[in-house]
């Protein structure tokens, strides 16, 4: 259906992809794996009309193909979901899924009874249960991520394109999105799927490609490969991931969370956080998770100064009430948040502006920044989370997700933390960057840091932490301690009561 031949793109000096060759099937689920960095992002923008401007051919259903902007690839069938969500968070549900593409009525209104059902039928497909009206901004990462693939499915495309579809949504949500998949494949449209989590490719593709550094490495079907070959074909070596065994030193208390309860302002009566307690040792890494709507951000954000709370929060045994994040930072507590685009970053800055935001007093002389100071801290974190970019200068909006991820990580632990909360650490990052957040978390456990990860993935919690919590519906449900601790109880333990 379509073929990308000797595909080469460069961002001034940086070469992105070179003499990329790829053949993607109809009736099939066409997985590209490779590292951050390894140009998946890059290829699939030119192919849905991001980047007009690319050396090479592609051929639609045997034909050449080029478009000067996404809508054009629309008009010709390609649509694509992409990683990073690109919705408008002040207009609606509705507003955005048909943002360029207005239904009219015949006096040549807008036609929003139509374009309201449409939107609810989408929705109801995949089993998101909010209103139509209901504005981007006040929709979880999640659900806005359900609302991305909405738009795709709109539109009657031969390809379709899903970057990383799943980073963001619940182990139900990934479970419709494979059966919307399935019917897309029975109907012979060709799925051309991303993603870091290779447990799922080997659920839901027939064919792989895998990219190294912006070439293409092989190509084959699925049932050919295990999941080590696989992993070495991506990074040219073994990766292994060591689950914890506990802790080994004797721990001290940092921070205590007692009894806190966080009311919800769009429900009245409703809470939440629900009489929350535990704490978190020096040197120790707490894991906590839940299904979405848990209450897992709200407590991270309640801790962070964000929320106003009843109940108690002491560090180092001293009770603490922090008015705002600037106040949280400024005792030693940071967070990096779930959503490092909104919330982590500014997009059009270069890297060593951001790393240099949350430390700017340290930066500065007499009121002046100090650029080759602020240039030193930067190279120094490019090096120790071994950040991909040409330098320091380079803006943050042409990096890839996961040295995004990096470059927030670097940000926070430049305030030199007591407490590093971790609000899904590694949502879109290839299995190697995982591997050196998982072994750089330890190392700052090991420095005496007291760690909270929030994570939507079970191995991931199991692999990092020395203690889990599991919430429900706001509440604590469940405690375990590593050695105790498996998928099957965390899971039981996730479930509301209701449910």
């Amino acid at each position: 259906m379509l073929v990308a031949e000797n595909i080469t793109k460069r961002f001034g000096g940086v070469t992105a992809l070179e003499n990329v060759y790829m053949e993607l099937y109809a009736g099939k689920v066409n997985a590209i794996l490779g590292e951050n960095g390894a140009g998946k992002s890059t290829l699939m923008k030119i192919l849905s009309g991001v980047y007009p401007d690319y050396e090479g051919q592609i051929l639609l259903d045997g034909k050449p193909v080029s478009f000067n902007n996404p809508r054009e690839a629309q008009d010709a069938g390609i649509a694509i979901i992409h990683q990073e969500l690109n919705l408008v968070p002040y207009l609606t549900i509705t507003e955005n899924i048909f943002l360029g593409r207005e239904l009219e009525n015949g006096w040549g209104m807008l036609n929003h009874k139509e374009m309201h059902r449409q939107t609810a039928a989408l929705l109801a497909r995949l089993k998101l249960a909010v209103s139509p009206e209901t504005l981007i901004a006040d929709l979880k990462v999640g659900q806005q991520q359900v609302v991305e693939i909405a738009k795709a499915l709109l539109t009657d495309c031969k390809v379709i394109i899903m970057d990383e579809p799943t980073s963001a949504i619940t182990e139900s949500e990934v479970e419709v999105l494979f059966g919307i998949i399935n019917e897309l494949r029975r109907e012979n449209k060709t799925i051309v799927y991303i993603s870091h989590k290779l447990d799922e490719l080997f659920k839901i593709a027939d064919n792989f490609i895998v990219l190294r550094d912006g070439r293409t490495i092989e190509a084959g079907k699925m049932q050919d490969v295990n999941h080590d070959l696989l992993i070495r074909k991506m990074v040219g070596r073994e990766i292994k991931i060591n689950k914890k065994t506990g802790c080994q030193s004797e721990l001290l208390p940092l921070l205590e969370v007692q009894g806190i309860s966080v009311k919800n302002q769009a429900r009245r009566g409703a809470l939440l956080l629900n009489s929350v307690s535990f704490q978190v040792c020096k040197g120790e890494v707490i894991g906590i998770f839940g299904l979405m709507g848990a209450g897992r951000t709200e407590m991270l954000e309640t801790i962070f100064g964000l929320h106003q709370f009843d109940g108690k929060l002491l560090l180092n045994g001293k009770e603490r009430r922090f008015k705002s994040a600037a106040d949280a930072l400024k005792a030693g507590i940071a967070l990096v948040p779930e959503d490092r685009k909104k919330d982590g970053l500014v997009l059009d800055q270069c890297i060593r502006k951001n790393m240099s935001l949350t430390v700017l007093d340290k930066m500065e002389k007499a009121g002046f920044l100090r650029d080759k100071k602020e240039l030193a801290m930067a190279n120094q974190y490019i090096e120790s989370l071994q950040i991909k970019t040409p330098s320091a200068e380079q803006t943050v909006k042409n990096l890839s997700g996961g040295n995004q991820q990096k470059v927030v990580l670097a940000k926070y632990l430049a305030t030199e933390p007591q407490v590093l909360m971790l609000d899904e650490p590694t949502r879109g990052i290839d299995i190697n960057a995982k591997a050196e957040i998982y072994k750089l978390i330890a190392s700052l456990a090991e420095s005496g840091l007291g760690i909270i990860v929030v994570s939507s993935e079970v191995p991931e919690i199991l692999a990092v932490s020395d203690r889990i919590l599991v919430m429900a519906e706001g509440k604590l449900t469940a405690e375990f301690r590593i050695a105790e601790a498996n998928e099957d109880k965390i899971l039981k333990a996730a479930i509301p009561q209701s449910l």
